[in-house]
């Protein structure tokens, strides 16, 4: 009888161990404190931003806290702390919390959203939609703006729609003949393959007529997208920096940015009650039919694979957009 007893207080949660190297452990389940809420989650998004982390870099300690990394979940509200008012027990929510490589997770009441009926059955990973809508907020993208999308990936798919949607002339840049295709299908009115660093320039004059862009978003995170996306902007047009840099310092022809009078957005928001926001426009945009995240998510893993899930992010095999952790 104790062992059901000390079973039902304890879940199952990935650890990275060290670089590339992780393992699903037994772990104490966690409680929810005053204006918090555990979720039994049913899945949990695997973000980009992992990847670093994965490697094991030199600032990285391991073993990792139980979950830890997992922060695109999704499931029921399994228990409230004190004073929670806004979600009940058993409703189904998308979290903004931490450590959601696990069965359970705790997240402030602020941090939940709720998902109605019309999303049941359907994953969700909020987060990772909720940053999307933010930074389309951001981008100041409107009606008539021809708009440069530089990496299409499920950030940049999602962002070539909502700008579509919203009547820009979207341009798709990406390295993959997969990718472009999808931009295609979300919309984009030309794709041009992300190979040669002034073909690629040459080509945007001409589609532009010599203008260049009104916006160019980066959605890549590296040093060569950001560079060229510079190039693509025209003269007091809008840089927006999407991409998550997370591999070292970045340099930057400020010739070229002071020249062209360029505002520089940098579109990653860290405040909260924005990330929640960004979430309830997003399940506001699927509900209503404005957006079909579904076939963005192309790999599905349990959680005893999430290694595998890592991997596939970091290597993209072809067809491959965005990795699911399912639980059981």
């Amino acid at each position: 009888m104790t062992d059901v007893l000390d079973r039902t207080r304890t879940m199952r949660a990935a650890v990275v161990t060290g670089p590339g190297l992780m393992e699903v452990r037994d772990a104490p389940l966690p409680e929810p404190g005053p204006g918090q809420v555990r979720v039994k989650l049913e899945g949990c998004g695997v973000c980009a931003s992992n990847l670093t982390p994965w490697a094991g870099p030199e600032w990285m300690t391991f073993p990792t806290e139980p979950g830890g990394m997992g922060h695109e979940g999704w499931g029921l509200v399994d228990a409230v702390g004190e004073g929670v008012t806004s979600v009940r027990v058993g409703e189904r929510v998308a979290s903004l919390s931490h450590h959601s490589y696990a069965e359970y997770d705790v997240a402030d009441e602020a941090a939940v959203v709720r998902l109605p009926s019309e999303l049941d059955g359907q994953p969700f990973p909020g987060e990772p939609l909720g940053c999307a809508f933010n930074i389309f907020r951001r981008s100041g993208i409107k009606s008539g703006d021809t708009v440069a999308i530089v990496g299409i990936g499920f950030l940049g798919a999602v962002l070539t729609r909502l700008a579509t949607e919203a009547g820009a002339r979207v341009i798709a840049i990406s390295r993959r003949p997969f990718s472009l295709d999808l931009a295609t299908r979300m919309g984009a009115a030309e794709t041009i393959p992300m190979e040669d660093h002034y073909g690629i320039i040459s080509c945007v004059n001409e589609l532009t007529g010599g203008a260049f862009c009104d916006v160019v978003i980066e959605a890549v995170g590296k040093q060569w997208p950001l560079d060229l996306a510079a190039e693509l902007t025209k003269e007091r047009g809008r840089l927006v920096i999407a991409g998550y840099h997370q591999d070292g310092p970045r340099q930057i022809n400020m010739q070229l940015w002071n020249w062209r009078g360029l505002d520089v957005v940098n579109a990653h928001e860290r405040d909260p009650a924005v990330y929640a926001q960004g979430v309830r426009e997003a399940v506001e945009a699927v509900v209503s039919g404005r957006l079909d995240p579904t076939p963005l998510y192309s790999h599905a893993y349990p959680l005893d694979r999430l290694d595998e899930a890592l991997d596939a992010t970091r290597d993209r095999p072809d067809g491959f957009l965005k990795a699911l952790v399912m639980m059981p």
